[in-house]
């Protein structure tokens, strides 16, 4: 997913409380920054009477070291759709039935049946979406750039020092792979170096490897081209219209982000209600709406801003679609592999 500025915030502070919200009790959630609106989560407050504590992350992977340690105090949080199968398989869940909740019949395929958790006994649906690229047409050497990964990964000399890559391991080494051909899962040494050789030839035209800010960087225009998901680039057009989301022809890498109640949560009770009441339509809309992502709940987009319905990038037409590659599990060694190529890139 996603994020802009690391920030860590209780939502209801300075907010009036009344007895019988101080008896619901309360609600730990853990989400990517900047994903999720506030009006959405006082909105719960205010219907379930439970108060809600938001703190960030900004990767799976910092998510998963965080619980590994031994963080007890969250009940509810965001991993990606790879990283749920990571949690099961290392304990660190509550089982949650999400499947048996009752407005999961809401749930739309494929993400009601997800190879990472098929039975949706841990998890639940959040957003979805697809990682690309950006770049600011009125900017770039004749107002367009093919439709390929060749323009991110191999950009026109005009754009030196003006292109910035994810600082996300499994999102770059994904589209290079998607780029190249290769299994995102390759425990082939020899395909590995492949992708490590396109990056590193990438890497003296990137102005920073970062994760944080894409939206505000390209809006103020610091650079002209930009590794987005899909959301990031809707709100990136709202202040700059000559951007432009590219869906590679080679594939682009599809996810979702899931709600997920940790091992030993101690508001489970209040985890579970709130993981129901987002599967209604009007309430998981209301956060599309915000982030700019799309859902998989059946009539949330009833809810949706007409700008946001009508843009391809969100709601792609069935050609894009057919472009999606979904992430995978991976083994240890493939693992390894990628890791030991980002070590290397990050020098």
């Amino acid at each position: 997913m996603k994020v802009c500025k690391l920030h860590s915030l209780a939502l209801a502070a300075g907010l009036l409380v009344s007895a019988s919200a101080m008896a619901a009790g309360e609600l730990n959630l853990y989400n990517w920054s900047d994903y999720i609106p506030q009006d959405l989560l006082k909105r719960f407050e205010k219907e379930s009477g439970i108060k809600v504590n938001l703190d960030v992350f900004d990767s799976n992977e910092s998510l998963l070291a965080k619980l590994k340690a031994g963080a007890k105090g969250y009940d509810v949080v965001v991993p990606s759709d790879y990283m749920v199968k990571i949690m099961i398989e290392e304990g660190l869940l509550e089982k949650i039935d999400a499947s048996k909740m009752a407005n999961f019949k809401l749930v739309e395929a494929p993400l009601n049946k997800p190879d990472f958790d098929p039975k949706r006994e841990y998890s639940a649906p959040y957003m979805w979406g697809v990682t690309g690229f950006t770049y600011d047409a009125s900017r770039v050497p004749g107002g367009k750039l093919d439709n390929s990964w060749k323009s991110f990964f191999t950009p026109p000399a005009a754009l030196k020092g003006k292109v910035v890559a994810l600082n996300d391991v499994a999102e770059l080494y994904k589209a290079a792979a998607i780029y190249l051909k290769v299994d995102q899962c390759t425990e082939d040494p020899k395909q590995a170096k492949r992708i490590q050789d396109l990056l590193e030839a990438q890497k003296p035209m990137l102005a920073m490897y970062n994760s944080d800010g894409t939206i505000e960087r390209m809006q103020a225009q610091e650079v002209i081209m930009h590794q987005q998901w899909n959301g990031a680039a809707y709100r990136t057009r709202q202040k700059l219209k000559s951007a432009v989301f590219v869906y590679p022809k080679e594939g682009i890498p599809f996810w979702n982000d899931n709600l997920v109640i940790p091992k030993g949560a101690k508001n489970r009770d209040n985890a579970l209600k709130f993981i129901n009441w987002m599967m209604e339509p009007k309430n998981i809309a209301e956060a599309s709406n915000f982030t700019g992502y799309n859902n998989a709940i059946k009539g949330s987009t009833a809810f949706f801003k007409a700008d946001l319905k009508a843009d391809p990038a969100i709601n792609p037409t069935a050609a894009m679609r057919a472009l999606f590659v979904p992430s995978k599990t991976c083994s240890a060694k493939a693992n390894a592999l990628r890791d030991r190529v980002w070590t290397k890139l990050k020098k």
